[in-house]
């Protein structure tokens, strides 16, 4: 059995009938939408990501965490209000991301809260950068249930890996991913899947096969490359990579770029999932970054309120009929893949 099979089949383990249920509720809604160009919708989401924290130890060049460039407030998610989400969602909700923006293991009880959803029987997984993965954190985190683990890695020297991640160290990087996969053997766990997402930037293409040779070295499960959003694209960026394949923008010769995909009237992450900020409020997608389309708050009102409510169906419809007139959309590469 290989790493990437015993992966799926613990996901697929954690499918029950009402989940199942709700899944082909959300799809056939979102065919019937997308064929018809009205706005319906069936069902719960299959997933959400939920946000720890906004506060960040590094000062990434196109993150608002690390630029501290927020317009919405930071802060920690409140215990509280983590489970009363999860208690109205997790008979449906099939997996759980715990990342939007910053670190989540700046969250002081954030491996909890990985146990509570994980004890409701959800998919559970966290992108991190790492640093905070010493050896009792790294037995808690195999401990409490994690089923997939994402760490950052951007480069696997330590001057291409500060390239983007700045004010990181890639041997902070190297020492919680080797306690991690200690304590997976030590406690005899097969969670959590260990994955190097390696983000392409032109500081580091050269070093895509490095990659995978040093994840092969600490026994990673799984090296992901991930393309890079780049908010000011239009007259091109250092961190633009040079290999087309792992650009998300086209060189259009005259020093000017373009995104390259066409912008469909159509996104299943609209009918699929949502994000969740520290605070309580719902917006469409890891694309807004700050907030701006604001679904609802589930400090005031229940999830089904907000999922369903005048807000969501108007933001799906306005999609469907002209998606290019929604900002955070026209950058943005993601959402049209399935069932496009």
């Amino acid at each position: 059995m290989t790493l990437h099979l015993t992966d799926g089949l613990n996901f697929l383990s954690k499918l029950t009938l009402l989940r199942a249920v709700n899944a082909l509720q959300v799809v056939s809604s979102y065919i019937l939408s997308k064929a018809t160009g009205k706005a319906r919708h069936w069902g719960y989401p299959l997933s959400i990501s939920l946000e720890p924290t906004t506060s960040c130890n590094l000062r990434c060049p196109e993150c608002p965490s690390g630029l501290r460039s927020f317009s919405r407030p930071t802060g920690m998610l409140q215990d509280e209000l983590f489970k009363q989400t999860i208690d109205q969602l997790h008979q449906r909700l099939l997996y759980l991301i715990f990342y939007f923006q910053g670190e989540p293991y700046l969250h002081k009880n954030f491996l909890g809260l990985v146990k509570y959803a994980s004890e409701r029987g959800i998919y559970t997984a966290t992108s991190t950068n790492a640093h905070f993965l010493d050896d009792e954190t790294a037995r808690e985190t195999v401990a409490s249930g994690l089923d997939r683990l994402i760490v950052s890695i951007d480069g696997t020297t330590q001057e291409t890996y500060a390239a983007y991640r700045v004010g990181g160290k890639l041997e902070k990087v190297l020492e919680g991913t080797r306690n991690v996969v200690k304590w997976k053997k030590a406690l005899k766990s097969k969670t959590p899947h260990i994955m190097f997402q390696f983000l392409v930037v032109r500081p580091n293409e050269h070093q895509l096969e490095d990659v995978k040779q040093l994840a092969q070295e600490l026994e990673v499960n799984e090296v992901a490359f991930k393309t890079a959003q780049i908010y000011d694209y239009q007259q091109g960026s250092p961190l633009i990579p040079t290999i087309d394949y792992y650009s998300r923008y086209k060189n259009n010769g005259d020093g000017s770029y373009t995104i390259k995909n066409k912008l469909l009237n159509h996104c299943w992450k609209m009918w699929h999932s949502c994000v969740i900020t520290w605070d309580g409020l719902t917006v469409p997608c890891c694309f807004d970054k700050d907030a701006e389309y604001r679904m609802g708050d589930l400090k005031s009102n229940k999830f089904k309120t907000v999922w369903r409510g005048p807000a969501y169906s108007q933001f799906r419809q306005q999609l469907l009929g002209s998606r290019a007139n929604i900002e955070m959309c026209r950058n943005c590469t993601e959402g049209t893949k399935v069932w496009a």
